[in-house]
C-alpha cells in the first residue's frame, strides 16, 4: 500500500518556525504526499516551496474551535487560495450543531464551500470527540448537502482524535457522496491501515515520515 498519498504532512503549532515549514514541504515534496496541512500565515511560503511538486498546500478555516462568523471563515478560504491554498480544512460551528440549528451549520458549510470551489477542495472538520453519533451522522449529513468535498474527524486540538468506529460511520453516512478524513488518534502502521481498511481516503498526522517509513509507534497530532 503506497500510504505517502494518504497522508496530510501536518505542521500546526503554534510555536512553528519557517525552518520547520521548510522541513514539512521538503520531506512532502520528496516522500510526495497528498498535501502539507500548516496554518494559514505559511499558505504562500509552503506554496512557493511545493511549485514543483505533486504535495498540494491545505490549510485550516476557522481553527480550532469554529466559533468564527460565517463572513470570517469566507474571508480566510479566500485569502488562503490566493496565497497558493488547494485544500481548505474548515470546522463547523459544533455549537450550533449541538443547538440543532441546522441549518446555520449547512449555511456556514456552503458559504466556505462557494468560496473555495473550484481553485480547492473542502474538507469538513466535525470534531468527532464531542458529538454523539447521532451528531456525527448529522454532521456529515449537512456537509454532503453543503457540497463539501470531505468529511474530517478531527482538529487534533479537542479533547480525542479519530477512532475506527467514528471513520467507519462516517464513511458509512457518506458512501460515495464525500472523501473521508481520520485525524489524531493514530498511533501505529497498524492503525492506519485500519483507519483507510474502514472508509479513511486521507489520514492527518504530523509524523508522516515515521509511518510511511513502517518504523512502529510514531505520534499523530
Amino acid at each position: 500500500m503506497n500510504l505517502a498519498k494518504y497522508v496530510d504532512h501536518t505542521l500546526l503549532k503554534q510555536d512553528a518556525t519557517r525552518d520547520q515549514i521548510k522541513q514539512l514541504c521538503e520531506e512532502a515534496a520528496e516522500y510526495v504526499f497528498a498535501s502539507v496541512c500548516v496554518n494559514p500565515y505559511w499558505v504562500k511560503y509552503s506554496s512557493e516551496l511545493l511549485a514543483d511538486s505533486e504535495a498540494k498546500v491545505c490549510t485550516v478555516i476557522g481553527f480550532p474551535l469554529g466559533a468564527n462568523t460565517t463572513a470570517t471563515k469566507v474571508f480566510e478560504a479566500k485569502d488562503a487560495i490566493a496565497n497558493g491554498a488547494d485544500e481548505i480544512d474548515m470546522v463547523i460551528n459544533v455549537g450550533e450543531l449541538k443547538n440543532k440549528n441546522y441549518d446555520v451549520v449547512q449555511e456556514d458549510i456552503a458559504a466556505v464551500v462557494e468560496a473555495s470551489h473550484p481553485k480547492a477542495i473542502v474538507k469538513v472538520i466535525i470534531e468527532t470527540c464531542l458529538l454523539t453519533k447521532e451528531e456525527i451522522v448529522k454532521a456529515c449529513e449537512l456537509s454532503v448537502a453543503a457540497k463539501a468535498d470531505f468529511v474530517k474527524t478531527s482538529t487534533g486540538f479537542s479533547t480525542g482524535g479519530a477512532t475506527v468506529e467514528d471513520v467507519k460511520l462516517m464513511k458509512e453516512t457518506v458512501g460515495d457522496r464525500a472523501f473521508v478524513k481520520a485525524s489524531g488518534g493514530v498511533r501505529s502502521l497498524e492503525d492506519a491501515q485500519n483507519m483507510i481498511a474502514v472508509g479513511a481516503d486521507r489520514l492527518g498526522t504530523s509524523s508522516g515520515i515515521a509511518l510511511v517509513s513502517d518504523k512502529g509507534e510514531f505520534t499523530g497530532y
